[in-house]
């Protein structure tokens, strides 16, 4: 019952829910909001009833809303209603929604006359309605009565404010028509939250309540006071007629023919009324709609612009055809290899720029993670110089030794390499595991044949772990030939002459001082929060100091660190910290920056404090050793050296740190070079050669080729919703061209009203002025009959002029007074004054005075016989 409009928008908008709800979609149409604000007892709830076009909502006098009612029409094939507070029941009786409405407002906030931000939900679904959301809020109220606190209207409009302020609600201001406009809170109200007027319209009711003699056609004109989208009068039933039982039908009967009947309405009755109110909100909707139309349209476009590729090899798709999964196999071991060779040796497509992988992360291994792994293994400075002393004494016997002996020193230098083994496998185990991760990436494209992808990734990895142990085992075998063999006639190596004369400190002199040996981001963690807490700074470090400063510019120095006696120690990460961190300490037990014995460097991945660890090795600065030094001093207590022994002790000393540092340069030169051809290069050659006929011999081509469920699935899946795409573009076209779009008007001068201001302004309903009224309200224009004589009053500052009283008299010169309106004229001229002699000539027309809207006028009939 009642809503045209709205049932002409819904087969456009279900038809375009269904299209999308077809490719598994929601249509984000947001069709705004209708919110109703207006005074108490203005009409609201009825201007509400109206539009939905049922009976529902409780009517009286005084306060009867008194919790905002949230109502969300949902389009259905049958008709109820279900509140959110009760969902299990369904009402199909319109009077029990009311009655439950009241009972639920009651419960809240009482029998007497209290009110409650809390809303209550309704939903009503029906075949006559758009998936559309009603707010009906309570009366702005300024005197408290019963239990209503005293700030009630402050409360109300809180209240409004909450539901009004979202860009996607249409605004109805209601102010009835017996009421001043010009103190419409509700048009206030819209006037905050919606400035340019794009969503406010003027709804007046009660036009049938107001004097006899008056009426509100130079408001509903747009005249008086104007809105951008003007004003909608409206003729609601009432409340005898809602007693009687007038239904809804019969009370627009009613309205249509007050509007055509009544002779300041009736020549624009087709802009009046409820169904004109509800043609245009189907309107905005439409707009709305439309507005919405284009990015939806470029939405599907580009979904189905993606899908074409796929789709153009799933047409003539056939699974069970054997020369088609042949010809996948291929293609799929083929990529599989491109993949992997890729990954190892990089390539600038596809480049991941969020963290290190493949290939990069196996050069981080060789030239990083396992030169720090080395210099881990190092000798400590005093238990070497034990070790030396004893091989010299043992080797000497019972007696004592007048030369140095080269027994010594092979010891030593064997025991030394002995210590490789461990770090060189454990760089094996890394590449391999980092391998493995290669593998596992590259099989994710297989994903689409399971039991492929499965046995490739079974085959591959059993070849990696055959190599494993190859590779292990020529490592072994080149420290085997180290041990087997001490080559004292090294070109780099020193010799027992040198040996004699070098000094220990002068060997660990670091090669080039200004050397920059890294630059980077770093944050100094254990700066107590009375300093300023952990701060990050930009360090450099060279291969003699560390210095940090407040940025990458490199201008204000903060600090610099000599690198002398420096170590290296891990720090526990934090509880609360998702840092990692490693401090550097003084081993002469001194403070290393300002009242710390160590700084602590935090980084944002355990992998930076790799990286920062190894830059240091570069640098000289070596990792802590694990047992306490205060241990050793105690130990190399127990025994002393005489000065011909010491002696001894420094030259095999210098001996060995030359022969062990030449070895070290052979086997980080070697070990990746190892690793490379017999694991790495070689997994390469298999997987290109080899790896389509282990695949052959493993299964038949068909158990390998079967495609998984999810796959299946999902080309059923793009196809359907390929050709959804499709229907819902035509859709989209069809909505496009059955339906127009109206334009926004132009805005008006609407300075009149004022957020939150006092609201002076002429009264928009014509009534008799029978007396002199005060300056601020001049009288309203009068319609055609019989009166006292009228005063006119000029406000134009403190002297006002007041002419002579001009009877009145009941004629056709009145119609000319109506028809030639001084509020009529535009506004094009605000600054100039209405000056209004006192006597005019028969013949002369009188000056129109510019219709201000906070400036009133002379209302002065034109009667030229009074001067004849």
């Amino acid at each position: 019952m009642g809503n045209r409009g709205m049932e002409e928008l819904i087969p456009l908008v279900n038809k375009l829910q269904d299209a999308f709800s077809s490719i598994g979609q929601s249509c984000h149409l947001d069709l705004p909001q209708i919110a109703v604000v207006g005074g108490q007892s203005a009409g609201k709830s009825s201007v509400l009833e109206n539009f939905v076009g049922r009976d529902f909502l409780p009517r009286g006098s005084g306060i009867v809303t008194r919790r905002p009612l949230i109502l969300q029409l949902i389009f259905s094939k049958t008709e109820y209603a279900e509140f959110l507070h009760c969902k299990s029941k369904k009402f199909t009786d319109f009077d029990e929604v009311r009655q439950e409405i009241e009972s639920e407002t009651d419960r809240v906030t009482g029998t007497n006359k209290g009110i409650s931000p809390i809303p209550i939900n309704l939903r009503v679904y029906s075949p006559h309605v758009l998936n559309l959301t009603l707010i009906d809020l309570p009366g702005i109220t300024k005197v408290p009565v019963g239990d209503q606190p005293q700030d009630i209207e402050y409360q109300i409009k809180d209240m409004i404010l909450q539901f009004i302020s979202r860009e996607s609600s249409l605004i109805l201001a209601v102010t009835p028509a017996n009421m001043d406009l010009a103190n419409s809170d509700a048009l206030k109200m819209a006037k905050e939250v919606d400035p340019q007027g794009l969503r406010t319209i003027g709804v007046m009711t009660k036009l049938d309540l107001m004097d006899e003699g008056t009426d509100a056609r130079d408001v509903l004109e747009n005249k008086l006071l104007p809105l951008r989208r003007g004003y909608i009068g409206v003729v609601n039933r009432s409340q005898k007629d809602i007693d009687g039982k007038k239904d809804i039908r019969a009370a627009l009967a009613a309205e249509r023919k007050f509007f055509l009947s009544h002779p300041a309405y009736r020549h624009m009755a087709d802009r009046m009324g409820t169904p004109h109110l509800q043609k245009v909100l189907n309107q905005q909707l439409t707009n709305h709609i439309r507005e919405t139309l284009p990015s939806l349209r470029s939405k599907l476009q580009s979904q189905l612009l993606s899908l074409e590729k796929e789709v153009e090899e799933y047409k003539n798709f056939r699974p069970d055809d054997p020369t088609r999964k042949t010809k996948a196999l291929l293609q799929m071991v083929q990529q599989f290899a491109v993949d992997f060779e890729k990954r190892i040796e990089g390539s600038g497509d596809q480049v991941d720029t969020l963290e290190l992988s493949g290939g990069a992360r196996i050069n981080r291994i060789f030239h990083e993670r396992f030169p720090f792994e080395l210099v881990k293994m190092e000798f400590d400075e005093k238990d070497l110089r034990r070790e030396i002393s004893y091989a010299i004494k043992n080797i000497h016997g019972v007696r004592t030794g007048l030369f140095t002996p080269d027994m010594a020193f092979e010891a030593i230098v064997k025991k030394q390499i002995i210590k490789l083994k461990e770090p060189s496998l454990k760089c094996v185990d890394l590449v391999v595991s980092e391998l493995a991760m290669v593998i596992k990436k590259c099989a994710e494209k297989l994903g689409s044949y399971p039991r492929l992808r499965e046995e490739t990734e079974r085959i591959v990895t059993t070849y990696i772990r055959e190599r494993e142990g190859k590779t292990k085992d020529q490592i072994l075998l080149l420290i085997d030939i180290e041990l087997s063999y001490i080559n004292t006639n090294h070109e780099d190596f020193i010799g027992f002459a040198n040996a004699q004369q070098r000094n220990t400190q002068a060997n660990k002199k670091r090669a080039i001082p200004n050397q920059v040996i890294r630059r980077g981001w770093l944050t100094i963690n254990n700066i107590s929060i009375m300093k300023g807490g952990s701060k990050e700074y930009w360090f450099i470090l060279t291969a003699e100091s560390l210095s940090w400063y407040k940025d990458e510019e490199e201008k204000e120095k903060k600090y610099m660190l000599p690198l002398d006696n420096l170590k290296i120690r891990d720090v526990e990460k934090g509880f609360m910290s998702n840092k990692h961190v490693f401090a550097i300490f003084n081993t002469e037990q001194r403070n290393v920056y300002k009242d710390l014995r160590q700084i602590e460097l935090a980084c944002d991945s355990q992998e930076d404090v790799d990286s920062w660890k190894a830059s240091f090795l570069r640098a000289g600065v070596y990792p802590e050793k694990d047992q306490a030094e205060n241990e050793e001093g105690v130990q190399e207590n127990t025994f002393s050296m005489d000065p011909q022994l010491e002696r001894q002790v420094e030259t095999i000393r210098n001996l060995v740190d030359s022969y062990v540092g030449i070895i070290n340069k052979s086997i980080r030169d070697l070990m990746p070079k190892t690793i490379m051809h017999l694991m790495i290069n070689n997994t390469k050659d298999f997987i290109h050669s080899e790896l389509l006929a282990y695949l052959y011999s493993s299964a038949d081509q068909n158990s390998l080729m079967e495609e998984s469920a999810d796959q299946a699935q999902r080309r059923d899946d793009m196809l359907r919703m390929y050709h959804a795409l499709k229907e819902a573009l035509h859709i989209i076209g069809d909505i496009s061209t059955s339906t127009v779009s109206t334009p926004v008007p132009p805005p008006v001068d609407d300075t009149w009203l004022q957020p939150g201001g006092s609201g002076h302004s002429p009264t928009p309903q014509r009534r008799p002025a029978s007396t002199v009224l005060p300056p601020g309200r001049p009288p309203a224009v009068r319609g055609p009959m019989p009166g006292p004589p009228l005063i006119p009053v000029l406000s134009a500052g403190p002297s006002s002029f007041v002419a002579p009283p001009i009877p009145s008299r009941p004629g056709p010169q009145s119609a000319f007074v109506a028809n030639n309106d001084p509020f009529a004229a535009p506004p094009q001229i605000p600054s100039r004054p209405a000056r209004v002699p006192p006597g005019v000539p028969p013949g002369v027309p009188s000056r129109r005075p510019p219709a201000a809207p906070n400036r009133p006028t002379i209302i002065r009939p034109a009667e030229p016989s009074l001067l004849d």
